[in-house]
């Protein structure tokens, strides 16, 4: 796959109406695999924006009997330094807003540790990229975009053959996060996220932007000359990529 200069495609819609298009096309995924016995590999994110598709595929289990016994998960990323229960980790954020609801087996859920020995994370970050090539490349990846173009934390800078590894943050994701730990200097300054060539890997990558504070990375994302400096500008190109985002991060 090589990086193309052309926009990404892009689908208007509110939140909730690309809430419910992701979750039909993950929920799709889910039973063809299943009817042909294989797992779905699902790449998910954290944060506000993904809310609306786990509350849509949490409705789909109950009201039409989605079911995730075939389905392994791997999260984009994870702060360094918490514990896996600090109230910000991903992986407690993981396990109360889509997983235990859904009751994913945890032997089938893989997210970076965020309190790995610093000794070990690289180790640690190889062996992530070896359990997804294990479980046969990532189906589908659920992506967010940053205000400075990250997508996990694949900051400005990040290169296009990056795996995945630890990174620094920069100072606009870490302010982005300040309210959540209820201050700046509770923030770390350190994560593990997939690498952009990883998320690149997925067979099919769909991205959520809404709200107008969005506007201006998305023009950017869809009109720079694709770039370390707006890492999303890497997924122009990809196979099988569309961002659905609604007027105001349009806007319209």
């Amino acid at each position: 796959m090589t990086t193309s200069t052309a926009p990404l495609p892009i689908q208007a819609c509110s939140p909730a109406e690309a809430a419910r298009e992701v979750a039909r096309e993950i929920a799709v995924l889910i039973r063809e695999r299943r009817a042909a016995g294989r797992m779905a590999v699902l790449c998910l994110p954290t944060g506000r924006t993904p809310l609306g598709v786990y509350d849509e595929l949490v409705r789909m289990q109950r009201d039409e009997a989605l079911d995730f016994a075939n389905v392994t998960t791997f999260n984009l990323d994870e702060f360094l330094g918490l514990p896996p229960e600090h109230p910000q980790s991903f992986r407690r954020y993981m396990r109360e807003r889509f997983f235990a609801r859904i009751g994913l087996e945890p032997t089938h859920t893989w997210i970076p540790s965020g309190d790995v020995a610093p000794a070990q994370i690289a180790a640690h970050c190889a062996e992530y990229e070896r359990e997804i090539a294990d479980a046969g490349g990532l189906d589908y990846a659920l992506l967010g975009i940053g205000r400075n173009g990250h997508i996990g934390f694949n900051e400005p800078g990040s290169a296009r053959d990056s795996r995945t590894r630890e990174v620094r943050l920069h100072e606009v994701t870490r302010a982005d996060a300040a309210r959540a730990f209820g201050g700046l200097e509770f923030v770390p300054e350190r994560a593990i996220t997939m690498g952009v060539a990883t998320i690149l890997g997925a067979r099919r990558v769909r991205v959520l932007a809404f709200g107008a504070d969005k506007r201006e990375i998305l023009r950017r994302t869809s009109e720079d000359t694709p770039g370390p400096q707006v890492p999303a500008t890497f997924l122009r190109g990809h196979p099988d990529v569309r961002l659905l985002a609604d007027g105001a991060a349009l806007g319209r």
